[in-house]
């Protein structure tokens, strides 16, 4: 149903063309949108970001503090990988590839490599540690020293 005012109509039928009719001022607060203007789209992280941050920052500490323990971790690891890789390689005379079927479940991350000239095999783990170890003859192998 149309609104109801108290003014004679205007229009095609009266052959008068309406008035315009004042928009009603407020009395305070900001002033009304422009229907014109570009409407403020909702955020797409909406009230997510404060907890994505907080988590990030959550996850950094728990990172650093742990960090130590991943690194030594990664140190022996490698460690223990270029000492069996190198008596598989050297000792056995197996291939290199064969020898890394030989690790313990959960060192899967650990890479062998080898230097034949100096009968060098070198255990690292990507972006933390590295260590290799020498193939001695009748001592068998022997992890180089850290540098």
């Amino acid at each position: 149903m149309d609104k109801v005012n108290n003014i004679n109509p205007t229009g095609p039928t009266t052959g008068e063309t309406p008035a315009p009719i004042p928009a009603p001022v407020p009395a305070s607060g900001p002033p009304p949108a422009d229907p014109a203007a570009p409407q403020k789209k909702p955020s797409r992280w909406g009230g997510c970001l404060p907890w994505a941050i907080i988590l990030a920052v959550l996850l950094a500490i728990f990172a650093i503090w742990k960090f130590p323990s991943f690194k030594a971790q990664a140190e022996l690891g490698s460690a223990y990988a270029a000492r069996v890789g190198c008596s598989c390689r050297y000792v056995e005379g197996r291939s290199l590839d064969s020898c890394q079927s030989d690790f313990v479940p959960g060192m899967e991350m650990i890479s062998l490599s080898e230097d034949p000239a100096t009968k060098t095999v070198t255990g690292s783990v990507p972006l933390l540690a590295s260590r290799s170890a020498r193939y001695a003859g009748a001592t068998g192998c022997l992890l180089n020293p850290e540098n």
